[in-house]
């Protein structure tokens, strides 16, 4: 069967020559490795005539498909975990980077590209994206491939009143969601998605597949938050399902500067966090013309929400605690829990389940060129600080600029900082996501966009955390620092300059889980954790994490 399946990886064009020998090598590992002929059809070189295709497929921030972009020797798109064990040895044996892609989301494209230009293969989970709900013991399997809007979509299916606290965008893969926290509606009322997550299955670097049970509770807590592609890759995730209303309540209430948006954005920073848990709240800042007078802008704040109840239990609620805002119940609409997430995203209303599936949603921060950055607001911003920070939404390249400010609260202040590695929890009032994004054809200007980004971000430093600015691991961010390209004796000095920002006192903890599970730094980018170059046994340290 071996000699077989190599003659039909030769048939398929894959013509090396011989620079590129450890590649060459490397295809030649992966027909003795597998078990079956069915590899030879889940890889794609480029000389395949699908190659762009489907590395393309899954791109969701186009500054990453320019000509210019380092694309992978090979994509390989495995039907079993096997295939993975394969190309993860064969990779390993012949010196090729490893990129693992489950829905292709990395703000920075180190799912599916490389910054360092280095010979690497995609591990695409494509194919692996099965979801198992048991309603009964109210779990659910689902496979790192899978997208959150398939995961909702099955969960809808099967229960009207279980849902998972998870991120909001559908097309979001759960591998890579779930590895770095994933918060979302239900954040305040059950916390993140990895904090909900009670079992998984993972395959480490020297191909072995582990469970809970196996890997350790080191491993399994690291995996929970610590950011994908440093410790191995997790093939399956065994999720706690929790309790949600048959229907929910949403509103969006939109306020320009003429509307008193400014006092308004001011006094919900003071009172969102102190929200009863069953409330998502979040406002959306944005550019747009006046309704006043079309050829004059304004800003722009949707107050958007989401509870977990009834309207006549709302609009008292809110006659109590955010009077000013005046909603009325004709601002609200009652839906079921997976639609609200559609409504939360993209503001359709009424929208069947099975736009949950559409793997092409376009947004702020999907199929489009964008840059994106992050913070967390410990203090309430003062009201002529925001007075600043809406003069540059008239600059030119804010024209599709936004921030997204998400109160905090609730659950996120009842679970320690160390409980898992995200860290982000008591003692925030809210989080911001900035984004900025633009067309294709001012692709060529990108930089004026960047340029634009890192200014807003500049000016916002007096006004958010500190010692460190902190940010959040799913919207990566590059700027605040990189890992060296090689295993040099300064690599953990190196990375402890972002690692800190992403996950405060809980990077040393993550450093010394690498030291013992991946010791020779095999599963590493542009910002994965490193490990510590100490002189202790890696028994010690394990014993060390445990107690």
């Amino acid at each position: 069967m071996f000699p077989f399946l190599f003659v039909v990886l030769l048939s398929l064009s894959w013509r090396i020559n011989a620079s590129a020998l450890p590649f060459q090598e490397f295809l030649h590992c992966l027909s003795l490795r597998s078990q079956n002929s069915s590899i030879a059809k889940l890889v794609y070189t480029q000389n395949n005539s699908s190659y762009s295709s489907v590395l393309k497929s899954a791109a969701q921030n186009f500054r990453f498909t320019t000509p210019s972009t380092p694309t992978p020797s090979a994509i390989v798109t495995p039907l079993h975990a096997s295939h993975i064990q394969a190309a993860v040895y064969c990779c390993r044996k012949h010196g090729l980077q490893v990129r693992t892609r489950s829905g292709g989301h990395d703000f920075e494209g180190l799912s599916y590209t490389s910054a360092y230009k280095v010979p690497f293969v995609v591990i695409d989970l494509v194919n692996l994206r099965s979801v198992r709900v048991n309603v009964e013991k109210a779990t659910a399997w689902v496979e790192s491939g899978a997208t959150v809007g398939e995961l909702y979509d099955e969960i809808a299916r099967k229960s009207k009143t279980l849902a998972f606290p998870a991120g909001i965008c559908p097309t979001l893969g759960v591998g890579g969601h779930l590895s770095g926290g994933g918060y979302g509606l239900l954040f305040r009322k059950y916390g993140l998605g990895a904090d909900n997550v009670i079992d998984a299955r993972l395959i480490d670097v020297k191909g072995r597949i582990l469970d809970k049970k196996s890997m350790g509770e080191y491993l399994f807590w690291a995996i929970r938050g610590g950011g994908g592609g440093t410790f191995g890759i997790v093939l399956a995730w065994k999720l706690k399902l929790v309790a949600v209303p048959a229907n929910v309540t949403v509103f969006t209430v939109r306020k320009t500067l003429e509307q008193n948006a400014t006092e308004l954005v001011h006094r919900w920073q003071s009172i969102a966090h102190k929200f009863p848990k069953e409330m998502h709240s979040s406002i959306a800042i944005a550019r747009v013309n006046s309704s006043e007078d079309e050829e004059k802008m304004t800003i722009q704040a949707s107050f958007t929400s989401t509870f977990l109840g009834s309207i006549d239990e709302l609009i008292p609620l809110m006659e109590e605690k955010f009077p000013e805002l005046g909603l009325v119940k004709e601002d609200c609409l009652e839906m079921s829990w997976a639609e609200s997430n559609l409504y939360s995203f993209l503001f359709i209303l009424r929208s069947p389940s099975e736009t949950l599936l559409n793997r092409n949603q376009k947004s702020s921060i999907s199929k489009t060129f964008f840059k994106a950055k992050s913070d967390f607001v410990k203090q309430p911003i003062p009201e002529s600080a925001f007075e600043g920070l809406w003069s540059k939404f008239y600059e030119d390249e804010a024209k599709s600029a936004s921030m997204l400010f998400v109160a905090f609260g609730g659950k996120m202040d009842e679970i320690l900082e160390t409980e898992y590695p995200y860290p982000h929890r008591a003692g925030n009032l809210y989080t911001i996501l900035y984004t900025v994004d633009w067309e294709e054809k001012e692709n060529i200007n990108s930089e004026k966009f960047m340029s634009w980004m890192r200014r807003v971000y500049s000016y916002m430093t007096p006004y958010v955390s500190k010692s460190p600015r902190e940010a959040y691991i799913n919207y990566r961010d590059l700027d605040i620092g990189t890992n060296k390209i090689n295993n040099s004796k300064r690599s953990y000095a190196k990375a402890r300059v972002w690692g800190v920002k992403y996950f405060k006192n809980n990077f040393n903890r993550l450093a010394k889980v690498k030291t013992i599970v991946d010791p020779q730094n095999f599963f590493r980018h542009e910002q994965s954790i490193p490990p510590l170059l100490l002189l202790w046994k890696r028994s010690d340290l394990k014993n060390h994490l445990s107690s």
